[in-house]
């Protein structure tokens, strides 16, 4: 008996595999606006400042800066950080060919974004280029200090997470086990 899963096509899709490329688009482009516009903002009027309480005991504006990865990981590998933000990038455009499903779009539109939003920090900001520090500044009890950029990732992560759960292709099939 063979036990491979089957593929099943599932057109419950209401966006032509054509446009995903734009969807995905869209999502990243989106991404990175609310992610510079944030930290420009939180530079502004949090540089020079103690953490700002917002909701009391639950959610902080500390502003920060990370050499490193996520939790500060690897502080100093900036220029590897680069690396791999240019290589996750390509790999996501390369993938946007195969596109067929909306999910897929938004959640490597959402990595997109994430990704290039923390590279422009890394490119552009001090110290200097390929070596520029994020900008974090939303703080959470009990959790590093991150930017809409980290939270972008970690929603696309959860999303591609869930698509490989319910067996959902990249190019919008559905495989069953």
């Amino acid at each position: 008996m063979d036990e491979s899963p089957a593929v099943v096509d599932v057109p419950s899709e209401t966006v032509p595999p054509r446009h995903m490329p734009v969807v995905l688009a869209g999502v990243a482009v989106t991404v990175v606006a609310a992610d510079q516009l944030t930290k420009y903002w939180a530079v502004a009027a949090l540089s020079g400042r103690p953490p700002i309480e917002i909701v009391h005991g639950a959610l902080w504006f500390n502003l920060t800066r990370n050499s490193g990865a996520a939790f500060s990981l690897a502080t100093g590998a900036t220029w590897l950080f680069t690396v791999i933000a240019v290589v996750v990038s390509l790999a996501i455009v390369r993938i946007s060919r195969q596109l067929g499903s909306t999910w897929w779009a938004a959640a490597l539109g959402l990595m997109l974004g994430g990704a290039v939003g923390n590279l422009l920090d890394r490119l552009f900001r001090s110290p200097g280029f390929a070596r520029g520090h994020v900008v974090d500044f939303v703080q959470l009890p009990h959790y590093p200090v991150f930017n809409v950029a980290d939270s972008c990732i970690v929603v696309a992560a959860v999303l591609i997470g869930l698509l490989g759960l319910r067996g959902i292709g990249v190019d919008g099939s559905r495989h069953r086990g």
